[in-house]
């Protein structure tokens, strides 16, 4: 069979005549050849590409290049490196833009080592590394919180594309509701030296927008375009065009912002107990208890490809830009990384139980995951342990042993009918499950809850080796902190979004809560005033040691001697 191996070296080359047309291309006249066919997702403006590629995407700055060439073709063609100039000169522009307050100073050397810190920042991102260290700057003991909710069934699962966020429950409910807006105070720049300033957080109750709800009923119905049965997960498209649901019925719902369904999937034959769109992208993996992984094309609204490899269900996904996805088995402990293009799949398998000196259970099932970057990940488990993964290695680098606590043993009466049972009956006290678990995309920052009803928040170290503890999320009142968890229950699921570019003015959590899990009713241990629904923090960029006060790196001496 003949190809590209086995035909002679004189046929592989084509010979082009002097007369023969040389092939246009599409927007520039760049001579210089792309490096690459597979174009970058699509970012803002400023982060249009400058290496001279001609792979640029259909829009305003793909037609005003083209305006821009076509007019110096009238005179004299513009090269390659003049074209990279240029761009790179609109792309540090709109950084200055962007990182500099018009309103506040114009030091030289701090707009310097503002676009420099920038640019560093997106080689990092585009790289898929970590780069930005927000743990610090986050005052997670200070937070302002906000119950909401609209039904009595436990909430599931939560999903957030700011400023909306989207909630499902067992009773078979997705309702959409907007997160309130900073306070004028919060955006206002402080342009003179004045101690104790803080930001202050949003304080009302999100609005319901949007809320639809299926019915048991047509369960037998394949034309009915709604759920039957519980919902246990929900994802939402970066650019928010799109929300999906999967639910115990195998449904899988693709709905608009306005939750109007589009399409309805039933490819899956067991519960759906897991989504994950790929970062920038309409693609999306779902993960189900029929122990595969589905990949769907949300652009075409149709199904790609089946991944199989679990030896048990599959309960919780997670993905960032790359295209690839890292899903955890339950009770087969094991982690697997999914590399959709070269159709291979790398295992991490746990089992371990941490440091026997403090861990009093071993894994018995990886039940949620989490990405910190394209190479590293965690992963929590029903021993309470986290574990931090790096794709080099099989094993994990560091567990954290009973992040979350261990529970009261019972007591006498509790274990036993007995009038004085013996002390060998009574079960020891288990570790608190660590029941969701999420990050900040490329930050060292990571949360986890439990059914405890505490969301705690991590710092993943400066040498990237081990976890550390930052304390729970808690809430005050007067700076004095409130005797009450602001999240009493099971917390089923925690989403993040960022207030302001790059998180300057805080980041916003959502969890959501419910008095069993989202799995099963099963309820280890009673928690007094449980509640289904779900919980909004703010929690604020809190002020540095150094006197900086989160707001573009900027200090208070520097607002010396400026007028309000």
């Amino acid at each position: 069979m003949s190809s590209f191996f086995t035909i002679p070296g004189a046929q592989k080359k084509r010979k082009r005549t002097e007369n023969s047309e040389i092939p246009k291309k599409r927007f520039a006249t760049s001579k210089a050849p792309s490096k690459s066919n597979k174009a970058p997702p699509k970012k803002a403006q400023r982060d249009e590409s400058i290496s001279g590629s001609d792979s640029e995407s259909d829009g305003p700055a793909a037609e005003e290049d083209e305006a821009e060439t076509s007019g110096s073709e009238s005179g004299e063609e513009e090269t390659a490196a003049e074209r990279r100039l240029r761009l790179a000169e609109r792309y540090l522009e709109n950084i200055r833009e962007e990182v500099v307050d018009p309103e506040g100073f114009d030091a030289e050397d701090i707009d310097r080592d503002l676009i420099a810190e920038r640019l560093q920042e997106d080689v990092a991102e585009s790289k898929g590394r970590i780069y930005r260290t927000l743990a610090d700057e986050l005052d997670f003991k200070d937070a302002r919180h906000s119950l909401f909710r609209n039904n009595t069934e436990t909430v599931t699962a939560v999903a957030v594309c700011a400023p909306y966020t989207y909630t499902v429950s067992k009773d078979m409910a997705l309702t959409k509701w907007r997160i309130q807006d900073l306070p004028d105070e919060q955006l206002k720049v402080k342009k003179k030296k004045k101690k104790g300033w803080k930001p202050v957080p949003a304080k009302r109750v999100p609005e319901q927008v949007a809320y639809v709800r299926g019915d048991k009923r047509e369960a037998k119905n394949n034309a009915y375009q709604g759920h039957t049965d519980s919902i246990l997960c929900v994802a939402t498209s970066q650019d928010g065009k799109f929300v999906v649901t999967g639910g115990k019925d195998r449904r899988l719902i693709v709905w608009d912002a306005n939750l109007k369904p589009l399409r309805v999937f039933s490819q899956h034959r067991d519960a759906v107990t897991g989504l994950a769109f790929r970062r920038g992208t309409n693609q999306l993996y779902s993960a189900s208890k029929d122990r595969t992984i589905k990949i769907w094309s949300l652009d075409e609204l149709a199904y790609v490809e089946t991944l199989f490899g679990h030896q048990d269900e599959v309960v919780d996904i997670a993905a960032l830009a790359q295209e690839r996805c890292i899903s955890v088995g339950a009770r087969d402990r094991t982690a697997r990384l999914w590399k959709v293009v070269e159709e291979t799949q790398l295992v991490f398998r746990g089992g371990g139980s941490g440091k026997k000196s403090k861990s009093i259970a071993l894994e018995g099932s990886m039940d949620c995951v989490a990405m910190i970057d394209e190479e590293m990940f965690v992963t929590g488990s029903d021993n309470g342990s986290i574990s931090l993964w790096t794709m080099h290695k099989k094993k994990p680098i560091f567990t954290l042993p009973l992040a979350h606590g261990i529970d009261p043993p019972l007591k006498h009466d509790e274990a036993s009918a007995e009038a004085n049972p013996s002390l060998a009956i009574i079960p020891q006290a288990q570790p608190r499950w660590v029941t969701a678990l999420t990050t900040i995309p490329y930050s060292d920052v990571i949360l986890s809850g439990s059914w405890s009803g505490d969301v705690r928040a991590w710092k993943l170290s400066d040498d990237k080796k081990k976890i550390e503890e930052l304390g729970a999320i808690s809430s005050t009142v007067n700076g004095e902190e409130t005797e009450q968890k602001a999240a009493r229950g099971v917390v089923n699921s925690i989403s993040i979004f960022e207030r302001g570019d790059r998180a300057k003015d805080g980041i916003c959590v959502v969890v959501a809560t419910g008095k069993e899990h989202r799995l099963g009713s099963w309820q280890r241990k009673h928690i007094p005033g449980a509640k289904n629904g779900a919980v909004v923090f703010e929690v604020a960029r809190a002020s540095k040691e150094n006197g900086t006060n989160g707001v573009n790196g900027t200090t208070d001496t520097d607002f010396e001697g400026l007028e309000d």
